[in-house]
């Protein structure tokens, strides 16, 4: 379960919540990283690992450290600041690190993407992968929709970027939310990018409790069942419960009527999903 439908904050007012999926039989949480102070991150991880829960991260980066500048010094900041991510996602225990840090998050440069951009931002990336290989930890970039990102908007532009990167520690995240905008056929794409997708994000069309929405699930787990994909299903659902982080990410209302009706009936969609194949 991906902790942003709470807030972006890390302490240790997590720890209820964290009880509590671990007692409605989630495997594992999704934890963001922002910019808060080192401790909070390695006392978070040492709950984690109390509870016996597995563990990923999301994570985004803004315009002053954007990997697709053309300016060498936002790039090294970029570098800087995907290291120091990486250095914190270690000592959470871990193993993917998701989000859409291959570029400004929610920044646009008024053009369609440009090859010099991507190729910095593969410069970037390759670095920050060889950094995250020594802590054992799988990037993950993810393709956005249209309205958040020009960069990388399908899995085939996601696909390109990872193939060009060519390391093993940088793989792809599928997104059912994104793919549901951007993909002409989501299982489709899947079916496509089987050999380098290592995260699934499972994420409603309205960002609410998966299955209550227009995502075309049963092809999508079929098309993952076929491809034998064996890695984490998170859910990624969004509220109002910090107000800041919503309207920075254009959420309006709460697409639920409760947290609990998002992350029980999440699960057990995911798990009738499961049984069913």
């Amino acid at each position: 379960m991906n902790l942003l439908l709470w807030t972006t904050d890390v302490g240790e007012h997590l720890y209820p919540i964290l009880e509590t999926l671990k007692a409605e039989g989630f495997d594992g949480v999704e934890v963001p990283i922002g910019d808060e102070g080192d401790e909070k991150y390695a006392a978070l991880g040492r709950k984690i690992a109390e509870l016996e829960l597995g563990c990923t991260c999301v994570t985004s980066i803004f315009e002053d450290g954007n990997p697709a500048s053309s300016d060498a010094g936002v790039r090294r900041k970029a570098v800087d600041q995907m290291k120091w991510r990486i250095d914190r996602a270690s000592s959470l225990g871990a193993e993917v690190i998701c989000g859409p840090y291959h570029s400004a998050f929610a920044w646009f440069s008024g053009e369609p993407p440009r090859e010099d951009e991507r190729k910095y931002s593969i410069e970037v990336m390759r670095e920050a992968a060889e950094y995250a290989g020594q802590a054992g930890i799988i990037l993950t970039p993810e393709a956005l929709n249209r309205f958040e990102c020009y960069l990388f908007n399908t899995l085939a532009d996601i696909g390109a970027y990872i193939r060009a990167i060519d390391h093993p520690n940088c793989r792809m995240i599928f997104d059912t939310h994104h793919a549901h905008i951007e993909e002409k056929d989501s299982a489709q794409a899947v079916r496509d990018y089987a050999d380098l997708i290592s995260h699934v994000h499972i994420s409603e069309s309205d960002r609410g409790t998966p299955g209550e929405g227009q995502v075309h699930w049963p092809e999508i787990f079929a098309a993952l069942k076929e491809i034998e994909y064996d890695g984490w299903l998170t859910i990624e659902a969004f509220s109002r419960n910090k107000p800041e982080f919503a309207s920075g990410i254009n959420v309006w209302r709460n697409f639920a009527p409760s947290m609990e009706h998002v992350y029980q009936g999440g699960l057990q969609f995911i798990r009738e999903n499961l049984d069913s194949r």
